[in-house]
Parts: structure tokens; sequence; C-alpha cells
């Protein structure tokens, strides 16, 4: 068997980011996980990865709202496993608001975790990965709602758009080098435990039911592969054809 391939995946300890942990560790990875606040999950996560598929499995703790706290990541993920081959920005929040009840405080830690801390990220391993000779894979998770309006979300689906549009031009900046740079965007994805995806809103889905981490994490494994070397700069939505019919996530207003 080959030498162990590397991810850093933050927000890793719940989620669409446990999902995203785990599919690589089933494929073979080391996995360096991020989380803020969630020492517990974080901990269970790391110890399913270690006991289901035998990697290495480390956790890092960042406020990524706070200057540095992508920098230190990035750091602490190299410490630990000695490189990184791959890069999952999958660390968010969500606050919704009317534009006209915007709260300053909120809109500063969107910018700042949603937008500034992968961008810093990118930039942090994607210089390792030039230093290293590594031709390696930045994922970002963005969201379908990138690519469609809903009342209340000028700044987070704002924010996803202009991830997108960032990992284009990133794509773009580190192509030369062999490093590609690509987006999943996740539409209604269920992440609670035992719940069933094909009830509720999964009735109302073209497939027939929402995503679940598991569909997010092969599909980011699936892009960082070599199956996917001749792909850079996409924005792969991955919402079961939600949007495709202009169908809305919340039939209240819309």
């Amino acid at each position: 068997m080959g030498k162990r391939k590397k991810a850093l995946v933050t927000g890793g300890s719940r989620g669409i980011g446990r999902g995203i942990a785990i599919e690589f560790a089933k494929a073979g990875y080391d996995v360096t996980i991020g989380h803020w606040q969630d020492g517990d999950r974080a901990a269970e996560t790391a110890e399913r990865i270690r006991s289901g598929w035998g990697g290495e499995c480390h956790v890092v703790e960042a406020d990524l709202a706070e200057a540095g706290a992508a920098e230190a990541t990035a750091s602490a993920a190299l410490q630990a496993m000695g490189r990184i081959d791959v890069l999952v920005n999958n660390a968010g929040i969500c606050l919704f608001h009317s534009i006209a009840e915007q709260p300053l405080d909120a809109l500063d830690r969107l910018m700042r975790i949603n937008f500034r801390a992968p961008l810093l990220l990118m930039k942090e391993v994607s210089r390792h990965m030039i230093e290293a000779g590594i031709r390696g894979s930045l994922l970002n998770i963005t969201s379908s709602r990138a690519d469609r309006a809903y009342p209340g979300d000028a700044v987070y689906g704002g924010l996803k758009a202009g991830l997108k549009r960032a990992a284009e031009s990133a794509a773009l900046d580190l192509a030369p080098h062999g490093i590609r740079v690509n987006c999943v965007a996740p539409g209604a994805t269920l992440i609670r435990e035992g719940a069933d995806p094909a009830e509720g809103l999964g009735r109302r889905i073209p497939l027939g039911r929402m995503g679940t981490p598991e569909d997010m994490g092969r599909i980011a494994v699936w892009l960082a592969s070599e199956q996917a070397a001749y792909v850079t700069g996409v924005n792969l939505r991955a919402d079961g054809g939600l949007i495709l019919p202009g169908m809305p996530e919340n039939s209240d207003r819309w």
C-alpha cells in the first residue's frame, strides 16, 4: 500500500464536515479536523475514525473569526501530519437577517468565518503544497444559496457566491503548480442522525430526499481523487435537483 495521504477538514466535528472527514478516512487518508467549542463531538469523531478505519485523526480547536486562527490551524495540521494533500474549507456559520435589520457584529463574523478564513487557509495550504511539490486539492463547501436568492440571505448567500468566485481565480493561480481548486455546493442536507431524509422537505426535492453528510463526503473524495484530475474551478451543486424548478426551501413567504 502506498503512503497515506493527509486531509485537513475544518468544521469536521459534526454535520457535513464530519461526513467529509469520515469519507476521507474510508478512502485511506489520515485526517485533521478543526472545530470551535465542540470538543466532545470532535473527540467522538476522531475516535470513530481511528477505530473504524485505522488512520490517524488529529483535532485542532480554533475560532476562525479571530486574526491568526486560519494560519494557526494550517500550522497545527502540518505539525501533526507532516504534509497536507487536501484542504476542505467546510467551517461556516448561518445567520439570517433582513438587509434592513442586519446587525454589524453578525455581518463581520460571517465575513470572517465564511469568507476570510477559507481564503487564508487556501493561501497557507497552497504555499505548503507549492514548496513541497504536492499536486494537491483545495475544496470549498459553498451552497446552492450561492446560485439562488432567499429572503434574509444577503450576507450568507452572498459570501458563498463570493467564495465560489474566489475559488475560480484561485484555480487559475494554482493550475501551473498542478493544484486543483473546486467547490461543493450542498442543498438541503439532513444532519440529524437517525432522521429520514425522504420525509418533510425531502418529499419536495426532485430526487425524493434531502442530502446527507455522506453524500457530500463521497463527492468531496471524488473531487480530490485522480478520477477528477482534469477538474478544476468548478462549483459542483449537490442538491438533488432542489433549485432546478425554482422551488423555495421555505414556502412560508415564497
